[in-house]
This record gives C-alpha cells, structure tokens and sequence, in this order.
C-alpha cells in the first residue's frame, strides 16, 4: 500500500498490484479497493521523482497514447493474478 497526498493535504490510500520500468520511468498499477474487495478503480501513476528528492513524487498517467500502452503491458503482466482489468 502507498499513501498520496493530494494538492489539498488529503491522503490518498493505494494498494499496488503491479510495478514496472519502461525506458528509464518506472509505473505502478494501483487500486482504491483493498486485496478482499472483488471490485475498485485501477490506476497508473508514473513516478516522477528526481534522484536527489527524499521522497517519491507520483503522477496519473492521463495521456491517452500513454495509458493504452501502459493497460497492454499491466495486463500481460497480471495475467497470473486474480486481476481482472477492464478499460
């Protein structure tokens, strides 16, 4: 699980289900509902830290180029897992 904060100091919890690394950018497959939920929302954040910052700085994958690509890759790579994901 990661907690994100939101412009508004609101945190966010996800449960990670996936993670990978494409040509140097490293992506997570997150979900709102807990591992014994049988439906949530899933998600693609791509990490945007810098080297230097201490912590990790999370964006949502919104272009939609971008998320096809990604939601190809995340479901070949669940495909052993109890994931069902649906665009």
């Amino acid at each position: 699980m990661i907690t994100l904060e939101t412009e508004d100091g609101e945190k966010v919890d996800f449960y990670v289900l996936e993670e990978t690394r494409i040509s140097g950018m490293n992506y997570l497959l997150v979900t709102d509902a807990p591992e014994d939920a049988e439906e949530g929302e899933c998600y693609i954040l791509k990490d945007k830290s810098k080297a230097e910052e201490g912590d990790a700085v999370y964006e949502f994958v919104e272009d939609d180029d971008e998320i096809d690509y990604l939601y190809r890759i995340f479901t070949e790579l669940t495909e052993d897992m109890d994931v069902d994901l649906r665009k």
